[in-house]
């Protein structure tokens, strides 16, 4: 009998945040694959498990995919999990779920953590219609991503890193109207937890008195909600 392929979200900072089917599902597969072997070594010490460890990252070869594949076949069940939060998000997650479909292998998501959802549930802004960019991009394509940013209708959501913080909220001061509202998260869920909302000179302003270390989720409102 073929085996199950469990998507298992996971902490994105705080460890309290995992979720008991997860615990429960982490200590009955027989294998983890996983983006860094030893990032998810330290979670599953923390809840007092041990596991196979199957890397597999951006970067993995089909080989790599198709070795997990025949665990599967060969009845033993296998759990994916990101480095933080919940798989498939900005992860080579979606290629080992295609493959799975196509090979006919049972798949079940084990819902929980993550930052894109934790954001929304915070920003106070209406997210009836959004669209997720994942990360900016770090050179080409940059000035066409923020004339998309500024031209939307609807919420926008993206991720950003603490080298370019900065960068990029002076880049969305420059595009967006002075009465659009921005929301930046940082940190979430984690000890330095910081939300930030605001016009983009308000919001720079606050992360200039803070601090800008950390990972941040950002959400531009859509552009007829300018109500504080």
């Amino acid at each position: 009998m073929t085996g199950t392929l469990y998507f298992v979200a996971t902490p994105i900072g705080n460890l309290s945040d995992i979720t008991l089917r997860a615990k429960e599902v982490l200590d009955e597969v027989s294998i983890v694959a996983c983006e860094d072997t030893r990032v998810a070594g330290k979670l599953l010490k923390a809840f007092g498990l041990k596991k196979r460890l199957l890397s597999v990252h951006e970067h993995s070869k089909q080989g790599r995919l198709d070795e997990v594949a025949r665990e599967l076949k060969n009845g033993k069940s296998v759990a994916f999990i990101s480095d933080a939060g919940t798989p498939a998000l900005n992860d080579p997650g979606g290629k080992l779920a295609a493959l799975a479909y196509s090979e006919g292998i049972p798949i079940s998501p084990i819902p929980g953590v993550s930052a894109l959802t934790a954001a929304i549930s915070v920003c106070g802004f209406p997210m009836d219609d959004f669209h997720y960019s994942g990360f900016v991009p770090s050179k080409k394509g940059r000035a066409a991503f923020f004339k998309q940013v500024a031209e939307s209708a609807d919420a926008e959501i993206f991720f950003e890193s603490t080298h370019r913080i900065k960068k990029t909220l002076e880049s969305l001061q420059s595009v967006l109207e002075p009465t659009r509202l921005v929301f930046v998260g940082r940190e979430l869920t984690k000890l330095h937890e910081t939300l930030y909302r605001g016009s983009v000179d308000e919001v720079l302003k606050k992360l200039e008195e803070t601090s800008s270390k950390g990972e941040f989720v950002i959400i531009v409102a859509p552009k007829n909600f300018t109500i504080k």
